[in-house]
C-alpha cells in the first residue's frame, strides 16, 4: 500500500489505493518547455487514471519525500476521491512571465490573450535587479494601467534585498508581491522594514504556507496580506478547501 505522511482522510479517503493499481492506471509524459523554467527545459508528470478520473504527480526535481508525497496526494485524490461540491463557477487566472529579457515578454503574453492579470518571476540566479526591473517595466507597458502586475521571488531575496528591489519594482504599481524572502521570520522582518521606508507593497506567501506544518499559523502572523493556496503541494482539493475556509 502506498504511505505517504499525509493520511487518506485528508483525500477524502478511506484508505489509499493498492500501488498495482496506480501503477497499472498510469502514464508517464514529458513535455518540452518554451522557455527554460525554474533550472529545467522540459516538465515530467506521472498521470493517474483512477475511477474518479485522472490526477497529475508532478513535482519538482528538488523536492524531497516529504514534500513530494502531498503532490502524490493530491493526484490520488483527483483519481480516486468523490469530487468535492464547487464553490464557484469560475476562477480567475494569471499570466507567468519567466525570468526572460525585457524583450521577449510580449511573446510570451500572447499566449495569454485576455488575461489580464500577470504575475513576474524576478531574483533569477545570474540576473540581477536591473533585469528584473526591465522584465516589469516591458509587462506594465504591455498591459497598460489597468492591468494586474504580480512579482515572484521565490523566496531569493534577504528582508534587506527584498526592500531595495520592492522600491524600484513598486513604481510599476504592484498588487503584491510573492513570497519575496523564504522564512515566516524573514517575511516579519521584511513587514517592519517596508513600513520603516514608508512603502506599502502587500506580501504574499506560498512556499512558507505550503510547506509549513501548520499553514494557519503560517498565514495568521500578520507578516503577509495574500495567502496563496494550491492544490497540488497543499495534498488536494479537499485539503486547500478546508485551510482556505480557516483563512477567509
Amino acid at each position: 500500500m502506498i504511505d505517504p505522511t499525509p493520511s487518506p482522510s485528508v483525500t477524502g479517503l478511506d484508505r489509499w489505493p493498492a500501488l498495482r493499481d496506480v501503477l497499472d492506471g498510469s502514464v508517464v509524459v514529458r513535455l518540452p518547455l518554451h522557455r527554460r523554467f525554474r533550472g529545467i527545459d522540459a516538465r515530467e508528470a506521472m498521470l493517474i487514471e483512477g475511477p474518479s478520473g485522472w490526477g497529475e504527480f508532478a513535482p519538482f526535481a528538488e523536492y524531497g519525500d516529504d514534500e513530494a508525497c502531498w503532490w502524490l496526494a493530491s493526484a490520488l485524490q483527483a483519481a480516486y476521491a468523490p469530487r468535492p461540491r464547487p464553490v464557484r463557477e469560475q476562477v480567475r487566472v494569471n499570466a507567468t512571465v519567466p525570468a526572460v529579457p525585457a524583450a521577449d515578454v510580449r511573446a510570451v503574453l500572447s499566449r495569454y490573450d485576455g488575461c489580464d492579470t500577470v504575475k513576474v518571476k524576478v531574483a533569477e540566479t545570474g540576473q540581477g535587479l536591473a533585469d528584473d526591473i526591465a522584465r516589469v517595466r516591458a509587462v506594465r507597458e504591455a498591459i497598460g494601467d489597468a492591468g494586474r502586475l504580480r512579482v515572484d521571488a521565490n523566496g531569493a531575496w534577504t528582508p534587506a534585498q527584498a526592500v531595495r528591489a520592492l522600491a524600484a519594482l513598486g513604481e510599476y504599481g504592484l498588487e503584491y508581491a510573492e513570497q519575496p524572502c523564504r522564512s515566516v521570520a524573514e517575511l516579519v522582518e521584511l513587514r517592519a522594514l517596508l513600513g520603516e521606508n514608508g512603502l506599502y507593497i502587500p506580501l504574499a506567501a506560498d512556499e512558507s504556507i505550503r510547506k509549513a506544518g501548520n499553514p494557519i499559523a503560517v498565514a495568521h502572523t500578520g507578516a503577509v496580506d495574500v495567502a496563496v493556496v494550491k492544490v497540488a503541494p497543499l495534498g488536494g482539493v479537499h485539503r486547500l478547501l478546508a485551510i482556505a475556509g480557516r483563512l477567509s
